[in-house]
């Protein structure tokens, strides 16, 4: 869980510059288009779609822009012809990856994810060549004041399957992804807000790398994530502690 925690957390806080370059907004319109187009355009009867639009609006996405990309989604507009695709690999030190790609030309993005593979040390892989070494799963993070007990009475009594600590105290809660919007809803009933709530693909064992390693991968990472089409990259990676903190101070 290392691993995920570290590049989850990074990716949070690169979220915030996205932002500022417009890149956040545009991929969050391409997942409330894809939403829209797979269970239709009504929030209430779309678990999926209500989740992009509460991730558009929690970093600001103007309404208009939110309605104009559900009604790409729905046919009503023009520019609603995306598909979702999975890229697998391998980064740096034998780290697998998993990028989650939202594209109108497959045609495009299949070189330039081979590309950026190939340029920081990685291979871009078969279909199915990681995929094997992830489980996707609802995840909620909370911050180390959420009373343990509480959180944990209301995980299991609404499809939650396991609550963990992570990175010092912080608290995991995990779930199947059929009950994950169940489990939000009655996490914000009780008034607990989480400071990561996805469904994400959580590798089943990771691999620990040493600092020049790490650094390698997380380039790879990073360049991934910036990649227009990237909706999510996922990682096996596991960077022992003193090495983040290493990475960290520069």
């Amino acid at each position: 869980m290392a691993g995920h925690s570290h590049w989850a957390g990074i990716k949070h806080k690169k979220a915030l510059i996205d932002n500022k370059r417009g890149k956040l907004w545009s991929k969050l319109s391409k997942a409330i288009i894809i939403a829209a187009k797979m269970g239709g355009g009504d929030p209430d009867a779309n678990i999926r779609l209500r989740k992009a639009i509460d991730d558009a609006k929690s970093v600001s996405m103007p309404k208009d822009n939110i309605e104009r990309a559900i009604k790409r989604g729905t046919g009503e507009l023009e520019g609603g012809n995306l598909e979702e695709i999975l890229y697998e690999g391998y980064g740096p030190g034998g780290v697998a990856v998993m990028c989650e790609i939202m594209t109108d030309n497959r045609n495009r993005t299949a070189p330039e994810m081979r590309t950026l593979f190939s340029k920081f040390g990685g291979n871009l892989g078969a279909t199915g060549c990681v995929a094997y070494l992830f489980d996707r799963k609802g995840m909620f993070v909370f911050p180390p004041e959420v009373d343990e007990e509480q959180l944990t009475l209301i995980a299991l009594e609404n499809g939650g399957e396991d609550v963990q600590k992570i990175d010092g105290d912080k608290l995991q809660v995990t779930c199947p992804p059929d009950t994950y919007a169940e489990l939000a809803e009655a996490f914000t009933a009780a008034g607990l807000e989480a400071e990561v709530s996805e469904v994400t693909r959580i590798p089943q064992t990771t691999v620990e790398v040493d600092g020049g390693t790490a650094r390698s991968v997380l380039r790879l990472l990073e360049a991934l994530d910036d990649h227009d089409d990237v909706q999510n990259v996922f990682t096996n990676l596991d960077i022992p502690a003193d090495v983040m903190a290493e990475i960290n101070a520069g």
